[in-house]
């Protein structure tokens, strides 16, 4: 069995999760990139693979997350999985995802390349499903990092086979995604990915920044705590750099030194 999942946290917690419950015994596999933003056109082919990760670097400049540019390779974990799968024919992957456009999109990406191996992928998709938190009270998890890992072995029981039906309609609505080649992409409900300009998250920037100036990581802070829409602290970044350019906010500091030397506030042209 190997198990793939979408984020760091969901690694930790499903491996607290197998050393309770031998049953789910398995090799983790994480799917490292965030496919809910950034250019996705062409994909799998080399140069719209090159086109994305020319994205990230640029983003990623002066971030506290610059050199994993060089460790984050789903194209060669994908390609692991397909011989293990090749060499292995006993060999199944249950793939976890939470009811987030992060999973989601991750799921899309990575489901279109398996149709080959119909039969021995299964889902476990934790939509708008309640489970029990460390207080003893109910609560509907978005990622899987939320949920206790006693209650993992609860969710194993929902695991599902994609079926063929799943494996052409979700790979033609990753495939219409993919034309459409927006920067940010989020979940409406069920799987339902939809796309929406660059500029989706600047509202919620512009409500954190005030005319005085805060320190950058501050700001992005108190947006992320208060998102109920998330994305990352790169992408937010990005976007406070953007709106500078535009003369919509201010920043002060040297982008050489990290983050932590930035301050921003709402640009004043008098």
């Amino acid at each position: 069995m190997i198990h793939i999942v979408f984020e760091q946290a969901n690694v930790d917690v499903l491996q607290k999760a197998i050393a309770l419950d031998e049953t789910l015994q398995g090799n983790i596999v994480e799917i490292k990139d965030d496919y809910a933003v950034g250019t996705i056109a062409n994909i799998y082919e080399t140069e719209g693979y090159q086109q994305r990760r020319d994205w990230w670097k640029n983003l990623l400049a002066f971030s506290p997350y610059k050199e994993q540019l060089d460790i984050v390779d789903d194209k060669l974990t994908v390609h692991n999985l397909i011989k293990t799968l090749d060499e292995n024919t006993e060999e199944h992957i249950w793939i976890w995802m939470g009811q987030n456009q992060h999973d989601v999109c991750g799921y899309y990406w990575l489901m279109s390349q398996l149709k080959n191996y119909y039969g021995r992928v299964q889902v476990l998709y934790l939509n708008n499903l309640p489970f029990i938190n460390e207080k003893g009270l109910i609560f509907y998890p978005t990622h899987l990092s939320e949920i206790q890992p006693k209650e993992f072995i609860k969710a194993k029981k929902l695991v599902r086979e994609i079926t063929l039906s799943e494996f052409e309609v979700d790979t033609d609505e990753w495939k219409k995604l993919c034309t459409e080649n927006a920067l940010v992409r989020i979940l409406e409900g069920g799987k339902k990915i939809v796309s929406k300009e660059e500029t989706f998250f600047d509202k919620e920037i512009l409500a954190a920044v005030t005319s005085e100036f805060q320190k950058l990581t501050k700001i992005i802070n108190n947006i992320l705590g208060k998102m109920k829409i998330q994305t990352g602290d790169v992408f937010l970044v990005w976007r406070i750099n953007k709106l500078t350019e535009a003369n919509i906010l201010e920043t002060q500091g040297n982008w050489e030194k990290g983050w932590k030397e930035i301050e921003v506030k709402i640009f004043n042209n008098q």
